[in-house]
């Protein structure tokens, strides 16, 4: 019982942390300040901050599940390969985009990219973009289809 409600926890931090940082911080940074660099900047920090919580809560959800004995095994390899599908998509977006997209901006003096480098850094962003989403969709996978351990006093 214990583990269940330990793997409920995890599966409500991370994707809370995906949701809130998403869809609630990152757009109202957009709409609130005015240099749009600097909510981006700010914007990328807590994108940064959530990889690390998706991170142990991933790895953390893995074991939990390895250690599961009240998921039945159909149950137990859908959540096993939705946790890694989310780390994989968790890694190409931070050990690929991230670090080509902090290239292009670091190369751009004063925030102004020139065209083809702000070409460039919407297409990564927009892949990014939907890594997230993808990811966003598979967090509500998680939250659906973990089971719920039974509140007893």
């Amino acid at each position: 019982m214990l583990l269940a409600r330990a793997r409920l926890l995890l599966v409500t931090a991370w994707a809370g942390s995906l949701w809130t940082v998403g869809y609630l911080v990152a757009p109202t940074l957009f709409r609130t300040l005015s240099d749009s660099v600097l909510a981006g900047t700010i914007a990328g920090s807590m994108f940064r901050s959530e990889a690390m919580v998706s991170l142990v809560c991933g790895v953390a959800l893995l074991v939990l599940l390895a250690l599961a004995k009240d998921v039945d095994a159909q149950r137990k390899r859908l959540l096993m390969l939705v946790v890694a599908a989310m780390l994989v998509l968790l890694a190409v977006s931070s050990l690929g985009l991230g670090p080509m997209m902090a290239e292009l901006k670091e190369a751009a003096p004063g925030g102004v990219m020139e065209a083809a480098a702000r070409k460039q850094f919407g297409m990564l962003h927009g892949i990014s973009m939907v890594l997230y989403l993808i990811q966003s969709v598979l967090a509500a996978v998680l939250v659906f289809k973990n089971p719920v351990a039974p509140i007893t006093r």
